[in-house]
Parts: structure tokens; sequence; C-alpha cells
């Protein structure tokens, strides 16, 4: 009994000891935490320290005359195209141009041997002087036989059978004469002229040749290129506003490159056509071009621009200032104190890299033009290069560089061009974005 009441003393002293430990060590734990979550505040003021400014490009706001421009694809066509045939048999006996010549209207370009024709013109005529005195003699006979009726000398069945032998006879003489008419018609044809002026392609045949009026390749090919034509399409939905302006006036066409870097020719929208496409919701309009410097070319694929309208002192700022928010399109202003304020605004037109608004912002406002996603309502922010110039267009306008254009091409009116399509929105929102 003894030894179980010592080994129940021990047991109890070593629990005590344990316990106290604990609680000294619980002790030292909360008087830790409770001096680190005293100078935690501290310590993260002076880790946080002063906002950092984010860098931002900026814009200003300008008050301008914006083009509006309609955008189709489209390719050249020529006025008129000729594939010139022979239209008689014949040897060619000389080719009076050379290839990729500009010949003009009703120049001589092939000759044929016209002297069969010739031949066969002397012989009708021949033939026409011989019933030509056949007639004569024909027409002698009936006056003298009808002046016989009232003698009763002869017979009225005669003198009826001598008229109607005047009446072939005289057939004959104009049958021969048209037979002459179709000879000397062969010989004109043996002479092919220039139909219009324009350019002459690869000639297809040399001298010497024999040719047939039912041969199947053309001699030659004659195309028209001054004027020359685009033929472009455009959406359905916009040739109201096109069949408007032309009866106002007449609507300018520029055609650009295939990669729409150069301005190869401007000229006039000539017509629309008289039907949409069911198949693509587009119709047909054609406009002609002098094309005196020979920038265009049959079957030539081009962008084509037409001018709509110039929409006089817009407010515009850069497209790429513009955001999307739940309640609408918005952008970043700058503050006088370099922080930014989200304003929402009404788009009325977007052209290119410019946008026309019609309210949020007013001319000379700045705004952020790249570096947005870093910012919110209040951000301090760093301009880039500085503060925007308020003389300078260059941030806003629609203009775009392109090899081959000198600065006397780049009018005021091209400023508003895009690249592609161009689209007008009525997005607004009366709200102010979210933060």
């Amino acid at each position: 009994m003894k030894i179980i009441d010592c080994h129940k003393k021990r047991r109890q002293l070593r629990n005590a000891q344990s316990l106290a430990v604990i609680t000294v060590l619980a002790a030292v734990g909360a008087i830790s935490i409770g001096c680190s979550s005293a100078a935690d505040p501290k310590s993260k003021a002076q880790a946080a320290g002063p906002a950092r400014a984010v860098s931002v490009a900026v814009a200003a706001v300008q008050k301008q005359d914006v083009p509006v421009y309609l955008s189709g694809l489209g390719a050249v066509t020529a006025f008129n195209t000729a594939n010139i045939k022979s239209r008689v048999d014949g040897q060619i006996m000389k080719v009076n141009f050379r290839e990729g010549q500009a010949v003009r209207q009703g120049e001589l370009l092939i000759e044929i041997d016209a002297r069969p024709f010739e031949v066969q013109v002397e012989q009708l005529q021949a033939q026409l002087f011989r019933d030509q005195a056949q007639l004569r003699d024909a027409r002698l006979n009936l006056e003298r036989y009808t002046s016989l009726i009232p003698s009763g000398s002869i017979a009225q069945q005669q003198v009826d059978t001598q008229k109607a032998l005047v009446d072939q006879l005289d057939g004959t003489v104009r049958n021969d004469q048209a037979q002459i008419n179709s000879a000397k018609l062969n010989i004109t044809y043996c002479h092919i002229t220039a139909p219009f002026t324009g350019r002459v392609g690869l000639r297809q045949v040399d001298s010497g040749n024999i040719v047939h009026a039912s041969d199947a390749n053309p001699m030659l090919i004659l195309t028209q290129l001054q004027p020359i034509a685009v033929i472009f399409t455009l959406p359905e939905d916009v040739l109201p506003n096109v069949s408007q302006q032309m009866h106002r006036r007449t609507l300018e066409v520029d055609a650009f490159s295939r990669d729409d870097q150069k301005k190869l020719a401007s000229g006039k929208l000539l017509t629309i056509d008289n039907q949409i496409d069911p198949s693509t919701g587009t119709a047909k309009l054609k406009a002609v071009f002098d094309n005196k410097d020979s920038q265009l070319w049959p079957n030539q694929f081009v962008n084509s621009d037409l001018l709509l309208e110039t929409r006089k002192n817009s407010i515009v700022v850069p497209t790429a200032a513009i955001l999307r928010g739940p309640q609408g399109p918005f952008v970043y202003t700058v503050n006088p104190d370099k922080t930014v304020q989200d304003k929402p605004i009404t788009i009325a037109l977007t052209q290119g890299d410019i946008t026309v608004v019609t309210d949020g912002v007013s001319p000379g406002d700045t705004v952020v033009t790249d570096g947005q996603d870093k910012l919110q309502r209040g951000s301090h922010i760093e301009p880039r290069g500085g503060p925007p110039s308020k003389n300078t267009t260059a941030p806003v306008t629609g203009a775009v560089e392109r090899p081959g254009v000198g600065p006397e091409e780049s009018r005021t009116a091209e400023s508003g061009r895009r690249s592609h399509r161009p689209s007008e929105r009525g997005a607004s929102s009366n709200s102010a974005p979210g933060d």
C-alpha cells in the first residue's frame, strides 16, 4: 500500500509541473502576439509609403471636321473592251500596231488582203451594166406597146407581160447594186480600225496568217483605260444615305491598293445598281476615274472609300481611349492634380482611330489612351513624354501613313479614313460606370 501511494504522488507532481510549463508558454505567446499586432499598422504604413504614379499615354480632346467614309472591296472594270476579230476570210497583209500601244478611235490596226473583193466588185459592176441595158430596152418596148393600145394594134395581154418584164429587170438591177455594196463592205472590213480610243493588248496573229470570220480567238483585244470604272459593294443598310447624298452633290471615291496603303486614284460615284444581292445583303456601286496616270488596270483588286459626308466641328477622342463597362462606354479624364476620373460618353461615330462623341467630354480635356487597365477612379498618373500639346491633332486624327502618298495627297478629308469599313453606332450611357 505504501508503494502504491508513492507512485501516485510522483504522477501528480509531474502533471503539476507540465501544467505550469504550458501556462508559462501560453502567457509568453500571448504577450508576443500582442506586441506584434500593436506594431503591425506601423509596419504596414511604413511599407506602403506614398501612392505610386501609373505611367500612361494621354491625348487631348479635339474639335475638328470628321469625314465619314464608307469602305468596300471592289474591282477595276474597263469602260469598253473589244475582242477584235475578222469579219471576212483572207490573208493578213500588214499589222499597224505594237503590243501595248495606245491607239485612237478610227486608227488603222490590221490590213487584210482586199484584192479578191475588189475583183468581185468589178464583176458585179459589169453584171449591173448588162442588166441596166436590158432594163432600158424593156422600158422602150413598153412605151411602144402602150402607144399602140388606142389603135387596137396590140393586145392588152402583151402590154401587161412587158410591164412585168420591166419590173423583173428592175429588181435584177437592184439586186446587182446590193451585191456591189456588199462587196464594197467586205473591202471596208479588210481594213480593221479601232472602235474606240484605248490600249492594245498582246496580239494573237502576225502578218501572212490566214484569218476567217469563224475563228474563235480574236486577233487582238482593245481595252479603254481612260476613263475607267471601279465596281465595289456596300451593305444594303447604307444605300438610303448614299442615295440621299447623291441627289445633293457628286460623291467622291478614292481607290487604294490591295494592301490599303497606297492611294491610286480619285474619282466620282457614277451610279448604284438596281438590285441587291440577297445572298450577301450588299449592292454594287460604280465609280468612274480619269486614270490619267494609268494606275488602275482592268480586273485589279482595290479598296474603295466613298466620302459620304463631312461632319463639321465634331468633338473627337482617340478610339484607343474608349473603354466598355457595365453601364456603357467611358473614358478616363485627367484632372489638374494628375489624378483620373472615369466619365461616361455618348458615341456618335467611330471612324478608324478616332471616335466622335456627343456627350461626356469637352474640347481641351485630356484622356488616357494607354495603360487604363492599371487605373481606377482617383489613381495618380504620370503622362509619358509630358503633357499633351493642345495644338497638335496627331493623337486624334485617323490618317494612316502610307508609303508613296505625298503630303499634298494627305488632305484633311482623308484624316478620318480607316483601313476597314467604318461603323456608325449610337451607343450611349446616361450614368457613370461602376468603380
